[in-house]
Order: C-alpha cells, then sequence, then structure tokens
C-alpha cells in the first residue's frame, strides 16, 4: 500500500503559484462570495417512506481545494470566479503531465489513471475545507503537533503507524477528501441512516431512534454515533472514541496527518441535502486534550448515480507494515555493527 502518496497532488503549490500576486484581500465575504457560499432558493427535499428527508445515493467529494488556507491566501476566504478557473486550469496540466518519466532517482508513484483527486474547486470557492477558525488553520496544540511528528517518523511499532495503513480505519476525519475513493453511499431504513465509506469499506450504521449513547466506558475506533432530524438536517453527534487513532490519515490533510486524538474527541456533523445532487456537509471536531478550540470543516457532496464502488482489498494485498518494520530493524542493526567495527 501506498498512502503516503494519497497527497492533493501539488495542489498547495498550484494555488500559491496562481494567486500569490492576486488583488490585496479584503475582510469578509463579498457580495458574490456571499452569493456563491449560500443556496439561491430552500429547495425541499423528498422524504423516505418512513418520513426521513431523503439523502440516499452515491455522494463524491473529490476536490482540488486544499484541507487548510495556504499562507499566501491569508485573510482571503473565497477565489474569485478568475482565480477559481486559473486554478483549475493548472492543475489539468498537472494531470496532463503527471505521467511523464521520473526524474533520475525518483520511484514515481501510481501513475494519474489510479488517482481520483478531483478537477475543480468546491462550489462555494472556499479557499480552504477548513472554515472555522475563520483563518481557515486548524488549532493544534503544540504538544499534539510533537506526537504528530512522533507518529510520522518512529518506526519502533505498528502501534505508532497510521490506522490507515494497518487497514483498520480512515479515523475521524474519514470524510475528508484523499486521492481517491471518495465516494459514500447513504441508505435510510426507519430508525436509521446507513454511510458506506468507499475507502476500507467502512460502513456506518447510525440510530435516529432517540436511543442515548453507549455507557462512557465504551471505547471505539470509529466511536458512537447517534442521529436526529433538525428539519431537513441530519445532525450525527460521535462520542466514545478510544485513544489510538489519528484525526487525519491520508496526506491530502497536509499538516493535521498523524495528529492523534484523544479519548475527549465528539464529532458532529450535519446533512442537509440542498438540492437535487448536493448535500451540505459540515463536520465540528472538539477535543480539548488536542485543540485550542473546536474547528470545522465544510465540504459539499455531489450525487453521482453513475459511480460504481468496488472492493477496497486492504488486508488482502497490505505487506507494508511487515516491510516497514523489517527494513528499519535491519538499518539498526547495520548500524550496530558499524559502531563496534570503530
Amino acid at each position: 500500500m501506498s498512502h503516503q502518496f494519497l497527497t492533493s497532488r501539488g495542489v498547495l503549490p498550484a494555488v500559491i503559484a496562481v494567486l500569490s500576486f492576486a488583488p490585496a484581500p479584503v475582510a469578509g465575504q463579498t457580495p458574490k462570495a456571499k452569493a456563491a457560499a449560500t443556496p439561491a432558493k430552500t429547495w425541499t427535499p423528498p422524504r423516505t417512506p418512513d418520513g426521513q428527508p431523503d439523502l440516499q445515493g452515491m455522494w463524491t467529494n473529490a476536490t482540488i481545494t486544499p484541507f487548510e488556507r495556504p499562507s499566501a491566501l491569508a485573510g482571503k476566504p473565497f477565489l474569485t470566479e478568475p482565480e477559481a478557473a486559473a486554478l483549475e486550469r493548472q492543475a489539468a496540466d498537472r494531470r496532463a503531465k503527471a505521467d511523464d518519466a521520473p526524474k533520475p532517482g525518483d520511484v514515481g508513484s501510481y501513475n494519474d489513471f489510479w488517482f481520483d483527486s478531483g478537477t475543480r474547486v468546491v462550489a462555494t470557492r472556499q479557499t480552504s475545507l477548513v472554515v472555522d477558525p475563520p483563518d481557515g488553520r486548524v488549532p493544534v496544540k503544540p504538544a499534539a503537533e510533537e506526537a504528530r511528528d512522533r507518529n510520522l517518523t518512529s518506526v519502533d511499532s505498528y502501534e505508532s503507524m497510521s490506522p490507515w495503513d494497518r487497514c483498520i480505519t480512515r479515523g475521524p476525519g474519514r470524510m475528508f477528501p484523499a486521492g481517491y475513493n471518495n465516494a459514500y453511499q447513504i441508505v435510510q431504513t426507519p430508525g436509521y441512516v446507513v454511510i458506506v465509506h468507499e475507502m476500507i469499506h467502512e460502513a456506518r450504521i447510525i440510530p435516529v431512534d432517540g436511543r442515548p449513547h453507549l455507557d462512557k466506558s465504551v471505547r471505539m475506533w470509529t466511536g458512537d454515533p447517534r442521529g436526529h432530524w433538525e428539519g431537513n438536517t441530519l445532525v450525527v453527534e460521535t462520542t466514545n472514541f478510544n485513544d489510538k487513532g489519528w484525526i487525519a490519515t491520508n496526506a491530502a490533510s497536509a499538516r493535521i496527518r498523524g495528529v492523534p486524538h484523544s479519548e475527549a474527541l465528539r464529532l458532529v456533523e450535519r446533512f442537509a441535502r440542498v438540492d437535487a445532487d448536493t448535500i451540505s456537509y459540515e463536520v465540528t471536531i472538539d477535543d480539548p486534550n488536542v485543540f485550542t478550540r473546536p474547528w470545522t470543516v465544510a465540504i459539499p457532496l455531489s450525487r453521482d448515480q453513475s459511480y460504481q464502488m468496488f472492493e477496497y482489498a486492504c488486508h488482502e494485498g497490505n505487506q507494508a507494515i511487515e516491510h516497514v518494520l523489517s527494513g528499519a530493524r535491519k538499518e539498526e542493526r547495520l548500524a550496530a555493527e558499524a559502531a563496534k567495527k570503530k
């Protein structure tokens, strides 16, 4: 497995290159940006037979919008239409060149056929998926950053490696876009909403019948979700996480990849279908042991009924953990032998 390569594939440098000479940023949203960020009119979703607002279907969220706002865009929450178009053109040029021969000494990555990291910025033209705090940056505590650095560099044990690489889970940020497999199938039955995630084929079964959370002594990798409806919006609160995972496991999450979470983690997700082909998705992440304040990510989900999920075969082909650890042990043996010879 090569999850190290699941990045936004050059998007961040592209953003800086295209926009570093853009007009000086202005405070707040322009009227045009506000219009882009707000549905033009209220849309009434259809209902399931048992009366739930119907969110069912196949949805995707691949995008070239970076996870956090680049420093070159500080103070600029939204792109203009020309800026967004320029960024998308540059991303297209990059894809066209992606299969060029690698530089000498560079083993390269998958060819572009295997990636599905999107071709467009999100419809709102926001400059980052993180929308709160207003600067588009995740408020990580220094101690959590130090733990992240250890996670990303340690080869002492499989326990310090990504739970995604270990084929356990994508983690709490399971709906953050990655380099491929950005599909989610929503199915509703009386009393439940089920979200099938293409990556690691996880299925979240979310009760919406008012039952309480499990006892706090019960801790799980994916937490304990409970949903309820606020009008046409599905609100999902997930608690009861263990403290073994990472907030984000794919490299498209940039500096957040490898940041651990604690048992205090609490997620609140909101799914609102704003038209026939779009779900407005937001998630607020709160973990006072890791972050200085709660923070929010917003990603529109686009309906794509032609999309077909295939099995995500992880354990069957995963030799990476054994190879990484055995390689590290060999390097240690060679270093010890070299030290004896001195």
